[in-house]
């Protein structure tokens, strides 16, 4: 049961890293016989240079991708039919093209990722995999002509680059991810968004009865970051609430306030907000008004 809430939460943070960039396409059926495609992502054909922010999800992203995430480690069948799904939507490509009487493209052409946690050296080898010097630890190539990387996200190293990808990782892996993802600016990129589905994830698992060991460390790790961050939403929404009095009160009392002053009013503290209310009681102009924020030094 709970694979498939840990499948839905990939799907559908990986939709949302990869929108802005392109067609993003989640279980894509590409025959009656074969298995849904995870993600299937289209580039867009101008490109933004922004994608450089998902760091090594960014670089799947430069070309048409197959991403299969795997919450347990992909099994040989598991890698082998992703496989076919790749080979099926190059066949589809091919008979389009003829259909089209155009070239088909290398570069049309998908490239399959494989994300998995673990994978053991024994079945690297028995698909022939090979580590680039252009790429990072972990990222273990395929023969060129199968178009493949099967991704072990444990061995991949820690650092931002990697982030946005060991957060499909699992136990300590995720878990400092997510602890990474927390300490970013709140105003990182697809900070606030990643957040969100994290704790939607935490809310579908703590319903569920039957949770693995790294399931429930997950929730308690989860736990005091999800209390700080709803308590900061709550403190937030004082602040405007707070703000939007004292610009009421400030306009019923010294009249239109400028853009200038507002933003002056925005920077201030909840305390320094309920001084400015006590104050503006005696004010009688703009003039009052600035003087005051020249003395709290905003």
């Amino acid at each position: 049961m709970t694979r498939f809430i840990h499948d839905k939460f990939a799907k559908d943070y990986l939709e949302e890293l990869l929108k802005d960039y392109g067609e993003v396409k989640a279980s894509e059926k590409v025959s009656g016989e074969i298995k849904e495609i995870d993600v299937l992502f289209t580039p867009a054909k101008q490109q933004s240079s922004n994608l450089q922010i998902l760091g090594l999800l960014g670089r799947f992203a430069e070309q048409p991708a197959i991403i299969e995430p795997y919450r347990n480690p992909a099994s040989t069948d598991e890698i082998c039919d992703c496989i076919l799904k790749l080979l099926e939507i190059k066949a589809l490509l091919r008979r389009e093209a003829k259909a089209n009487k155009t070239k088909l493209q290398d570069s049309e052409i998908p490239k399959l990722w494989v994300l998995t946690p673990t994978i053991s050296e024994t079945r690297l080898s028995s698909f022939g995999t090979i580590q680039k010097a252009a790429w990072l630890s972990g990222v273990h190539f395929l023969p060129d002509a199968l178009r493949t990387a099967i991704v072990a996200i444990h061995q991949l190293p820690q650092t931002p680059e990697t982030l946005w990808l060991r957060l499909l990782g699992r136990g300590n892996v995720q878990s400092q991810a997510i602890i990474e993802l927390q300490a970013l600016p709140l105003d990182y990129p697809y900070q606030k968004a990643t957040l969100e589905l994290v704790y939607n994830l935490r809310e579908n698992l703590r319903v569920n009865q039957e949770l693995e060991a790294d399931d429930r460390e997950l929730i308690m790790r989860l736990e005091p970051l999800y209390q700080r961050d709803r308590e900061q939403a709550k403190e937030e929404g004082r602040q405007e609430g707070k703000e939007d009095l004292i610009l009421r009160q400030l306009n019923r009392r010294i009249g239109e306030i400028d853009a200038l002053l507002i933003g002056r009013i925005n920077g201030l503290s909840i305390e320094q907000l309920e001084n400015l209310g006590e104050a503006l009681l005696d004010f009688s102009s703009v003039a009052d008004l600035e003087t005051w924020l020249n003395q709290q030094s905003i």
